[in-house]
């Protein structure tokens, strides 16, 4: 089973506020010291060296996701997704799995509404190996009704189990739908159910023929190399792809909106209600990215914790959550979300959460937050740094994703003297720029009793 887009994303969340934590001493230092160099066909390659263990992480991005998907084609990224392991000219069908488990590595592979990529953790000397099999795969992907089609039906089952029988899910894609009036980003990454049924062999050759070429990917290996033993093997493997034209990436804007949205859910699969708010938001690419930042700490300070204000108040204090906190994600090619989310001790207690939440968003608009807030913030952030720089995957993922969504290396390596250079004043205009009730939509997810 693939990695899913929805929980990947929840990891990536995370880890870009683990990007930022490096000490206040420390700012100049360096996040995670790639290197990086580009192959004449215009495919970048990236190494994060990562000497503790003789293994590696091998990741392949490709620029191209759910919101890059043709009106009435939703789905079809993800698809493609399932569609990469059925095997090419001279790998069969299922060889490709088969033989990453052979020699001891793990795969997957995950897709977002910006990019798709697939990924392989083996031994050191099996890295020429794995990189042979995602570079047959990039150009040599055969693709009949005999795979496609029963692939089809996998999808359709999975969309079944994780969004059609979890009244959670629904409500999620509900909100998104009602988030986003024009944008792409309305869509689900999975699909809509309806045309996911439609989605046909040539549709997913037509998705691979349009996206998935060398100077639309990136690179990523992370662990026991250099750049100079990984130059070779991906002039080798990945440098023969001749490079293709690519379309641009050009998407819809979001109209003014004048009004916020509301989105209530009733199921009797439903034993603890829910209750959550999204903004639309700025990412590091499109919208102010000082504001980026600055609420990359407001969400710490607002709900990252414990110690949060939201905790504090409606779970401490009040009593009329047994959770609550915020979260944003700033890594999207367009918009990006912050949200805000609680969870009533009695299914039915959001009506007693919205209005606390209401009057603490209130006081942020009003007072802003303190010194001693966003410096705690920052030093939170700061004490997870040590847990991406260590790992493998985590550093890929973080680059990779940056990557694909118009940031660049640089940009990634400073980021922690643009998080220890925000502001109280920084976070308060963020707070005032994002938080307009008419740009948001708050969902609520209610249990619903047998015959009601």
């Amino acid at each position: 089973m693939k990695f899913t887009a929805s929980r990947f994303r929840i990891v990536a969340a995370a880890l870009s506020l683990i990007v930022g934590a490096i000490a206040a001493d420390d700012a100049a230092a360096k996040v995670f010291d790639p290197q990086t160099f580009t192959l004449a066909n215009g495919l970048q390659v990236v190494v994060v060296e990562n000497h503790r263990a003789p293994v590696v992480t091998h990741m392949v991005w490709y620029k191209a996701g759910a919101a890059d998907e043709k009106a009435g084609k939703t789905g079809i990224a993800h698809f493609l997704e399932h569609l990469m392991f059925k095997g090419t000219k001279t790998v069969p069908p299922g060889v490709f799995s088969t033989e990453v488990a052979r020699i001891g590595g793990d795969e997957n592979a995950f897709t977002s509404y910006d990019y798709t990529a697939f990924f392989q953790s083996v031994a050191v000397q099996r890295l020429e190996d794995v990189m042979r099999l995602e570079a047959d795969r990039m150009v040599n992907l055969v693709l009949t009704d005999k795979e496609v089609l029963p692939e089809r039906n996998v999808i359709l089952e999975e969309r079944r189990q994780r969004i059609d029988n979890e009244p959670g899910s629904q409500l999620g894609e509900m909100m998104r739908a009602s988030l986003f009036l024009n944008h792409p980003y309305r869509m689900p990454i999975i699909g809509w159910e309806r045309e996911m049924r439609e989605l046909t062999t040539a549709d997913a050759l037509e998705w691979y023929g349009r996206w998935y070429a060398p100077n639309n990917a990136i690179l990523i290996i992370a662990g026991d190399v250099t750049a100079e033993q990984v130059r070779p093997l991906a002039e080798k493997y990945y440098g023969v792809i001749p490079a293709r034209t690519v379309p641009e990436r050009i998407r819809p804007l979001e109209p003014a909106q004048f009004a916020p949205r509301r989105v209530v859910l009733e199921s009797t699969k439903v034993q603890q209600g829910q209750w959550s708010r999204q903004y639309q938001a700025p990412g590091y690419r499109l919208g102010p990215k000082e504001d980026a930042y600055a609420l990359e700490l407001l969400a710490e300070i607002m709900g990252g914790s414990t110690s949060s204000r939201l905790y504090r108040r409606l779970v401490v204090d009040d009593r009329v959550a047994s959770g609550a906190g915020a979260y944003f994600d700033a890594d999207n090619y367009d918009l990006s979300i912050f949200g805000f989310y609680a969870v009533p001790p009695s299914g039915d207690g959001a009506a007693k959460v919205e209005p606390v939440i209401d009057e603490e968003i209130a006081r942020l608009l009003s007072a802003g937050v303190t010194e001693e807030e966003l410096a705690a913030a920052k030093k939170s952030l700061l004490s997870d740094a040590i847990k991406a720089r260590d790992g493998l995957a985590a550093p890929a993922r973080i680059i990779g994703a940056g990557l694909s969504t118009g940031s660049t290396i640089e940009d990634i390596e400073a980021w922690p003297d643009r998080i220890n250079a925000v502001t109280v004043a920084q976070v308060k205009a963020a707070a005032e720029h994002v938080l307009q009730i008419n740009y948001s939509v708050t969902g609520i997810l209610l249990p619903k009793r047998e015959g009601q």
